[in-house]
């Protein structure tokens, strides 16, 4: 507020100070003009009063009281004192209007040589005027006093018409000044103060538009502009906020290097692959902040041809490795000026693996068909030249021929079964089952198969407890693994079923004390046609698809698996399943 009108306030004064300097000076002027008039009159007068003096000092033809009534019509008062200073004519009591004490002060400062012979003083209102002359060969000096309460009154009048017109300068100079503030200055003020917060950012400031003239298009124009920085922040804000939430949310990582070699952008997926923080790349350069010669490499062919170049490397992440591939592409500006590289990394461990499985598939089901294939083909061959007609040979081998049949029979079985587990459209036959009942339903059957590999079963379970799940298929689930246990356990070995329960979950522990497996091949045991002892494996029986079946079948009901196991003590295999779940 006192910004607002320091213009009103500083233009108030001048006009207050030039006012009282003009009042002063017209003071001084009439003062001085005044003075002047009245020395000429009391100069013209004081002959008289000499030559009234003559005459009454002389002849006596003028009397005292004629002095008197001179005086009083002339309104001015006349003392003459000898040079011996004895007051020889006082008429200054015809004038009422002197008083004594100035009458006194007048006498005083002539008689002390203060004020200069034939020339007027002014005394507060009293006008003095002293000549020096002789009455009746006398020598003295002649007092002339008069009053002049008119130069007062108009001193007093020219304060009050300068008081007056000041206060009527004052109120139009108020109407004025505020009526130009509010025209051209405030709208000049408010447009400066809109364009100052624009300046610091806050584009939504807007400016009163009402005003005419300049200051109008003046406010106009800041509001357009207002407006228009507004609509561009927020289309730059919500393009900028949609890039970064595209560029956040890519599933693959992506770094920005500018023409000098400094990281000047790189998203959450990168950060995520390379386990690092922003101010460990943002800033430095890109050699220095990743550590991967295969990306110096890619960096310093696209300067150096200026195109596209995709690499494939490694990326060693605690125990395991990522396979990565990074593309990147040079920036040029509209008017081909080298701007920087933009790197793209591609996570393809998941393509590296699933190529790795498919091969590996491949070459197993060729492996594993290759076998009872070739056995029995070999001896349907030496049948047919001639072994046919030994009846103990045939029969040999026609045995063989059935159990290499039957094999391949399992294999491709267990094949089929595996994809149609993987299909989408597979579904179980959800029902309400009582899990003690389908593992006990399956003790007599494992028992005898216990029994010839003389092996020792235990089984811990009691209760009633019902889920939900599919019985045919939980009950292939553990067959599989009671079988694996029994197999191998070895002669004499162990065998343990147990059963535990909590509020939303059932979990069955199969172990054993067999042969155990390496801690490095656990997590591949799952893996279709994997083998911890291959030879083994085979002479059993298995296709090396049993536990891929039974894991397909756990996660299908929306359980887990896991595995506990150490070499030549034992394993666990743990088998958790929820009471119940969101059927597909």
């Amino acid at each position: 507020m006192a910004s607002n009108t320091r213009p009103l306030m500083t233009y108030t004064v001048l006009v207050v100070i030039v006012m009282l300097g003009l009042g002063i000076i017209l003071a001084q002027l009439t003062r001085g003009y005044f003075i002047n008039i009245f020395e000429q009159r009391v100069e013209l007068e004081s002959q008289y009063f000499i030559t009234y003096l003559d005459r009454f000092t002389e002849d006596r033809e003028v009397s005292q009281e004629e002095l008197y009534n001179f005086s009083e019509q002339l309104n001015t008062g006349m003392i003459f004192i000898s040079d011996s200073g004895e007051r020889m004519i006082d008429t200054v009591d015809a004038v009422p209007v002197i008083s004594k004490d100035e009458k006194q002060d007048v006498i005083t400062r002539v008689e002390s040589g203060t004020s200069a012979m034939n020339e007027g003083q002014m005394l507060d209102d009293i006008f003095y005027y002293p000549v020096n002359n002789s009455v009746d060969d006398i020598n003295g000096t002649l007092i002339l006093l008069s009053p002049v309460e008119a130069l007062t009154n108009i001193t007093k009048n020219i304060w009050l018409l300068i008081g007056f017109t000041l206060l009527l300068g004052l109120l139009v100079i108020f109407v004025i000044g505020f009526n130009v503030f509010s025209k051209y200055i405030r709208p000049i003020r408010s447009a400066s103060n809109v364009a100052t917060e624009l300046a610091k950012g806050n584009y939504k400031a807007r400016t009163y538009e009402g005003h005419f003239g300049e200051a109008g298009q003046l406010s106009q124009s800041i509001n357009i502009l207002a407006r228009n920085l507004q609509e561009m922040t927020s289309t730059k804000g919500m393009q900028e906020n949609q890039l970064e939430a595209v560029i956040n949310n890519m599933g693959n990582g992506l770094v920005l290097i500018d023409e000098k070699g400094y990281i000047l952008l790189l998203n959450r997926a990168f950060l995520e692959t390379f386990k690092g923080e922003q101010n460990d790349f943002i800033g430095h350069l890109y050699h220095d902040a990743i550590p991967y010669t295969t990306i110096h490499e890619t960096v310093q062919k696209i300067y150096m041809f200026e195109e596209t170049v995709s690499e494939t490397f490694v990326l060693p992440v605690n125990i395991d490795r990522k396979h990565l591939e990074v593309t990147g592409a040079p920036i040029f500006s509209e008017d081909r000026k080298w701007r920087g590289v933009v790197l793209v990394f591609h996570d393809i461990s998941e393509l590296k693996q699933l190529e790795q499985m498919r091969k590996d598939f491949v070459a197993n089901v060729s492996h594993e068909l290759k076998t009872p294939i070739t056995s029995i083909r070999g001896f349907s061959e030496t049948l047919l030249d001639g072994a046919m007609k030994d009846e103990k040979m045939l029969e040999q081998f026609l045995q063989i021929i059935l159990k290499e049949s039957g094999r391949l029979q399992s294999l491709i079985q267990d094949l089929l079964e595996l994809s149609k587990l993987e299909r989408d459209d597979f579904l179980l036959n959800v029902e309400q089952i009582e899990v003690q009942r389908l593992l006990n339903d399956l003790l007599p059957i494992v028992e005898q198969h216990a029994e010839q590999r003389q092996v020792k079963l235990h089984a811990s379970v009691q209760g009633n407890t019902w889920i939900q799940g599919d019985s045919s298929r939980l009950k292939q689930v553990f067959m599989n693994l009671l079988t694996n246990a029994i197999n191998y356990s070895g002669d004499e070995g162990e065998v343990t079923l147990e059963f535990q329960e909590s509020e939303n979950h059932v979990t069955i522990k199969i172990s054993d004390n067999g042969v155990g497996i390496p801690e490095e091949e656990i997590s591949r045991i799952f893996e279709r046609f994997y083998r911890v002892d291959k030879a083994r494996s085979r002479n059993s029986g298995g296709t090396g698809l049993g536990l891929a079946i039974v894991k397909h079948i756990v996660e299908a009901h929306e359980g887990t698996i896991h595995v506990e196991s150490e070499v030549d003590v034992g394993t666990a295999f743990y088998v958790e399943l929820p009471k119940k779940f969101t059927e597909n």
